[in-house]
């Protein structure tokens, strides 16, 4: 058994009409500072992980996102040095207004077969292959 605590974050791939995904570049300061990731974030006491997204998503990229738009993918677990990471994954094609790169150093549109090209903290690695083979 494990002292590490449990750490639940909501992740979103964001895919745009040409397929791409949205990556995005944790900024500088951050731990896993440079790295790549899928958009999202901790989820809040009494906050279910939609309702966790639809507000990261706000906060991080600018964008509105309604509960409906929002698909439930895959998940990820990973044990880092100081708490175990669960990560569920869901998938938005649709949303409202302007992607823009609020909390993060860049954000970059990739094609599903492009996203390995990026590196990422391991939590988000194993997604890569699940994107990849569903676009």
């Amino acid at each position: 058994m494990s002292d590490k605590p449990v750490v639940l974050v909501a992740a979103c791939a964001l895919i745009d009409i040409d397929g791409r995904v949205l990556l995005a570049q944790r900024p500088e300061g951050k731990q896993l500072a440079g790295l790549w990731e899928f958009p999202g974030g901790k989820v809040e006491p009494g906050e279910s992980p939609e309702q966790c997204l639809i507000r990261e998503l706000r906060e991080e990229l600018a964008i509105d996102v309604v509960e409906a738009c929002l698909a439930p993918f895959v998940f990820t677990s990973h044990a880092y040095d100081s708490f175990h990471l669960m990560m569920p994954l869901w998938l938005c094609r649709r949303w409202s207004g302007v992607v823009q790169a609020l909390e993060h150093k860049a954000l970059a549109w990739v094609k599903p077969d492009r996203l390995a090209d990026y590196p990422m903290p391991p939590a988000d690695e194993p997604l890569v292959a699940w994107l990849r083979d569903l676009l």
